[in-house]
């Protein structure tokens, strides 16, 4: 039944690829692994396999990746994405030998894939949940983990028309879980391969922080906020609810600048953005473009971002961040803003996010579960510095304490494995 169901899903994609970018590209780059594989896979040569689901598993993974290159240099590194919005962006990526699309978990494409890869060791990011690679590599003999994982009663291994799903779950050879929650529930479901680790992206926003080289333009921009005496907000990963809610704000607070950074950069979504602005703005391209002396950065109130892959060092130049996707499917990142020493704002879908919850209790983070809460939340923090401060601490040292994940995983998984 498992394999009849992700055969449908591939013919349902296959069917709409004529009219879906994303699932033409995903089709285009499956039919081009096993070619990867055969021309760059090295004999004699050990790898161990990392997969992750798309971008933000990959970040996840990537203190991991890197970390075990320089410690391990007898192993090479194969990496894997089942999303094209991770595949575009990092196919490119120099912390691995091979990258490529994970061919879809049917029994024969599977076979052949690992037949190509020989992986010595496999490591899936947080959510991956293939059956039948699972259980490929379980008879294969190939130890497998699962890391920075997060469980809740809810899943679907854990229901009870499902029990034959929860199989999956033995065969991994180890799970690192970030909390006790989910460490105690695989217990009470008789799996017991589990330990805390806790959450790998701490140390890769850190890893991000100390090699933030910084980005001159908005240098500028953050230095004529202190010198005016303003605070200057950065909106992350944003939706329209959001930039509704934190533009209205700054066009009545001339003490505060913005950066925004959308979490989509097509035309008609920066257009919409710019119809809600009623202060001087420019897009960041135009300002590169057009720089030849820093008045067009000096005159402007609100930059808005249009390139992408610059969020997580921008975060450096906020007094306070507000991070979206609350009043939507879930939050976007919010370490990366924290690891700064700044505390982070965001809407009220966060429950599935451990960092939200721990940052909310540590005095970091503030929900607000309603946009009209802002503006006071806000006007507290304009008129009070000192607040702006002391959350900025909290949220530091939050992040700070919660490093180490990596460390952790790789001694046991070389431990485990020798």
């Amino acid at each position: 039944m498992y394999s009849f169901v992700i055969a449908l899903y591939a013919w349902a994609l296959r069917l709409i690829s004529p009219f879906h970018k994303k699932a033409n590209l995903m089709l285009k780059g499956q039919r081009e692994s096993f070619n990867i594989l055969r021309e760059n896979r090295k004999k004699g040569h050990k790898y161990v396999w990392f997969h992750a689901a798309s971008l933000g598993e990959f970040e996840q993974g990537r203190p991991l990746i890197e970390s075990l290159r320089k410690e391990h240099p007898e192993y090479k590194i194969l990496l894997t994405f089942f999303s094209p919005s991770g595949y575009e962006i990092r196919k490119n990526y120099e912390g691995a030998d091979i990258v490529c699309y994970l061919p879809f978990d049917l029994p024969w494409s599977v076979g052949k894939f690992l037949d190509l890869a020989q992986p010595s060791l496999a490591i899936f990011i947080k959510y991956e949940f293939w059956m039948n690679y699972l259980s490929q590599l379980q008879k294969r003999k190939i130890p497998t983990y699962i890391v920075s994982a997060i469980f809740r009663p809810e899943q679907i291994f854990f229901k009870p028309y499902a029990k034959s799903y929860k199989k999956v779950l033995s065969f991994f050879d180890w799970i690192f879980v970030q909390d006790e929650a989910s460490q105690e529930l695989l217990f009470a479901h008789d799996i017991h391969r589990v330990s805390i680790s806790g959450d790998t992206r701490f140390d890769r926003v850190c890893n991000i922080a100390q090699e933030n080289k910084g980005i001159p333009h908005l240098e500028v921009f953050a230095d004529a906020c202190k010198k005016n005496n303003q605070s200057l907000c950065v909106a992350g990963s944003t939706w329209a609810k959001d930039e509704d809610i934190i533009i209205d704000y700054f066009n009545n607070r001339p003490d505060l600048k913005l950066i925004i950074a959308p979490h989509e950069i097509g035309d008609e979504h920066l257009q919409q953005i710019i119809l809600k602005i009623k202060r001087p703005y420019s897009l960041f391209s135009q300002l590169i473009k057009n720089r030849e002396s820093d008045d067009d950065i000096l005159n402007t109130d609100c930059i808005i971002i249009d390139s992408i892959g610059l969020l997580a060092s921008i975060y450096m130049y906020a007094d306070f961040a507000y991070i979206g996707g609350g009043f939507g499917s879930g939050i976007h990142n919010i370490l990366e803003a924290a690891v700064y020493g700044i505390p982070v704002v965001f809407g009220p879908r966060h429950q599935k996010f451990n960092e939200a919850k721990g940052l909310i209790l540590k005095g970091g983070a503030v929900c607000i579960e309603e946009g009209g809460l802002l503006k006071p939340l806000l006007d507290s923090w304009l008129s009070d510095k000192s607040l702006i401060e002391n959350a900025g601490i909290a949220s530091k040292k939050y992040v700070q304490d919660n490093v180490g994940a990596s460390r952790i995983i790789l001694d046991k998984i070389f431990i485990y494995t020798n």
